[in-house]
């Protein structure tokens, strides 16, 4: 389906340096590979400012609306209901709000986090007769509501109002809502890849700035900031762009992460081996992110909500315990669907284009992460689904950076209920009954559509090309001001040529990780890839065989060491 990724390198055109020529030669590099041609775009970049890069939130249609809906249902001391997603974007953005409420003094109100294995993605219409009977009549959302028209249309008919604040695409007409807060729906609001916990400190912001003015709100100016530790959360584990306002907030979301007094995120770093003074975006993404999420993928989503929002050391404690055993659980399940999977896939006689499997049995919250591993070890497109609490048949798709998943289901829609997502990833709900020939409707779909319709780009860029002795404490501090890395600002892919590995060696309880060790003039280094096999790049290392290095560098805190090391993509 896909052709094998081509690694390019990035070439900088003389005038360009002539500009920069201030800059060290990588960030030169980056700038230029990110688009970033004048020296004020430049500055905004490297050093973002949380006082004068962050846009007005008032720019956000509704927002006007929303602030004066809440401050009157404070004043006639209305009860409120915060109804978020269960996720890691939308469960911070809970907490977020529970501490803003908390701050302030006003007490009247309650987070509501929907089940996902019963009550399913979004703000549902059954739990508004729940929120009837305690006499509700404020819903704010976070991270979700932007399509629920039926739910809000019920809590409109219950006297209930609803704030809908969102990020997620909007459909052709929005919910009957007070007001509707969504980037997307805007022309007037200069970015729209914020995340649903940063869409909801918006609303803080401005209700912050309406209420001090009027007299309504007494708190300490800058304390908001405090909440950035979980605007940070979001902002990386939700996976959106990592410019413009998103780069100030992951930036300072780091930084508050590592003076956080959450004794939940503290204690959940210890466990894990990590440090929160050294914490990086990778914390976020491979520590804390599936410890949150794995609550809502196994069990009940409030766990990692009140791990987040207690500051009692015991709950909290108990609560990053119960949150390690579900994690270590969702390994457990996950490792055994794949297992199964795999065992499928080795007995097809030839491989489909599109992969298309399921099972009555699995879970459709950690489907996902199975058909992220299919959709890579193939090279196509994995859709895999299983049945939820309800008997509803969900699943998630991923392309496997091969092609777009939304285009495929958008070609084959007829054999869905519902869709969505991005070309890279998305979910499904299916019949009882399309789901025996979903399979053949996506390949189908697959060959009514070109290859200019369905493919994507494979060039990998490389950002320089270094020796081991070029990695110095100036470019540590050079890869720090560059950073946070993730979507829209890519770790720097960096290349080491004609070294000789004195090891390799497989770790891990599994052995289904790879080091090669290094010898050189600094002392050793080590360069490490997990979950692929030394046979599993485009050559096989060899010890006392030379070769050439693809990998990011990255410095690592665990178990109480700090060390620099390489983090290999590809070994030619």
């Amino acid at each position: 389906m896909g052709a094998l990724k081509k690694y390019v390198h990035t070439q900088v055109p003389a005038e360009f340096t002539e500009v920069f020529s201030g800059y060290d030669r990588l960030t030169q590099s980056l700038l230029y590979a990110r688009g970033i041609t004048t020296k004020e775009k430049a500055e905004r970049f490297l050093n973002p400012q949380y006082d004068t890069d962050l846009h007005d939130p008032f720019l956000l249609t509704d927002m006007r609306k929303a602030v004066d809906r809440v401050l009157a249902a404070m004043r006639n001391n209305e009860h409120i209901v915060v109804y978020t997603d269960y996720d890691c974007d939308g469960i911070p953005g809970g907490v977020l709000l529970h501490d803003f409420f908390t701050a302030i003094g006003y007490n009247n109100f309650e987070n509501y986090i929907p089940h996902r294995h019963y009550e399913g993605y979004g703000f549902n219409s059954e739990s508004v007769k729940g929120f009837e009977k305690s006499d509700t009549k404020l819903i704010i959302t976070v991270d979700c509501g932007i399509t629920d028209h039926e739910a809000v249309q019920k809590a409109n008919e219950a006297n209930i109002d609803v704030i809908i604040t969102d990020h997620h695409e909007p459909s052709d007409t929005l919910p009957a809502a007070v007001a509707v807060i969504n980037p997307k729906r805007d022309t007037e609001y200069p970015f729209s890849g914020i995340c649903g916990t940063v869409v909801a400190y918006k609303l803080v912001q401005a209700i912050l700035e309406t209420g001090k003015k009027s007299g309504e709100i007494t708190l300490k100016d800058g304390w908001e900031k405090w909440w950035l530790d979980l605007v940070g959360i979001a902002t990386v584990a939700d996976m959106v762009p990592l410019t413009d306002e998103n780069r100030v907030f992951a930036k300072y979301g780091l930084s508050v992460l590592r003076k956080s007094k959450r004794p939940g995120l503290q204690q959940l770093l210890r466990k894990a081996g990590g440090s929160q003074q050294h914490l990086t975006e990778d914390d976020i993404g491979f520590t804390i992110a599936p410890r949150v999420n794995a609550a809502s993928r196994m069990d009940d989503p409030e766990d990692a909500f009140h791990m987040l929002r207690s500051r009692d050391e015991i709950e909290s404690g108990a609560h990053v315990l119960h949150l390690e055993k579900l994690n270590n659980e969702r390994k457990g399940v996950v490792a055994s669907m794949t297992k199964e999977a795999r065992k499928r896939m080795s007995t097809s006689s030839e491989i489909p284009a599109i992969i298309v499997m399921g099972s009555p049995e699995w879970r459709p919250s950690l489907v996902g992460l199975v058909a992220s591993t299919l959709a890579e070890e193939f090279g196509r497109p994995a859709f895999l689904w299983g049945r939820d609490g309800k008997g509803i048949i969900k699943g998630s798709c991923r392309s496997g950076d091969v092609g777009s998943v939304v285009r495929l289901m958008e070609e084959g829609k007829k054999a869905f209920l519902t869709f969505g997502g991005h070309h890279a990833s998305g979910g499904f709900s299916v019949s009882h009954e399309s789901i025996h020939t979903l399979a053949e409707t996506l390949n189908a779909a697959k060959e009514a559509l070109n290859t200019k319709e369905v493919a994507v780009s494979e060039d990998v860029r490389i950002d320089m090309q270094i020796t081991f002795s070029d990695i110095t404490n100036d470019l540590l501090r050079a890869l720090d001001v560059l950073g946070p890395f993730g979507i829209g600002n890519p770790k720097p892919l960096f290349e080491i040529r004609d070294v000789i590995p004195d090891e390799v060696i497989t770790f891990g309880k599994t052995q289904n990780h790879t080091k090669l060790r290094f010898k050189t003039d600094r002392g050793r280094f080590d360069a490490i890839c997990f979950f692929k096999l030394p046979n599993e790049f485009s050559i096989l290392p060899e010890e006392g065989k030379k070769l050439t290095l693809l990998a990011h560098i990255e410095r690592s805190f665990f178990m109480g060491r700090l060390e620099t090391r390489l983090r290999i993509i590809d070994v030619c």
